[in-house]
């Protein structure tokens, strides 16, 4: 998944996974959960291929995204390693480190 910049909606990009992945626990791992939007997306996509044990981790997150998970599949357990204090009106997490992706990958 990875969300557009604009619209800070997710889009699925890329999905290959195992055979008979519902009697697997699957861990949607995402460095910063902000909105919450494509984890909520990604746990959807596993939901709708069957998989019932389904944990999401993240390094940072917004109260934001964490609630919106939490109620969206209060079924899902959430960890992080740290809750920073908010979005800004951009919906990016402050302080925050930036784009964990674009430093992964160099796309900016």
């Amino acid at each position: 998944m990875y969300r557009d910049e604009e619209t800070c909606l997710p889009h699925e990009y890329y999905c290959k996974l195992p055979n008979e992945i519902e009697n697997k626990i699957c861990v949607v791992l995402d460095p910063m959960l902000a909105t919450g939007g494509s984890a909520i997306a990604a746990v959807d996509l596993l939901k709708a291929k069957g998989v019932k044990h389904i944990k999401c981790m993240h390094i940072i997150a917004a109260p934001e995204g964490i609630e919106a998970l939490h109620n969206a599949h209060p079924d899902v357990q959430i960890y992080c390693a740290t809750q920073d204090r908010q979005l800004n009106d951009h919906n990016y997490i402050l302080p925050g480190l930036g784009d964990a992706g674009d430093r992964l990958f160099g796309t900016k």
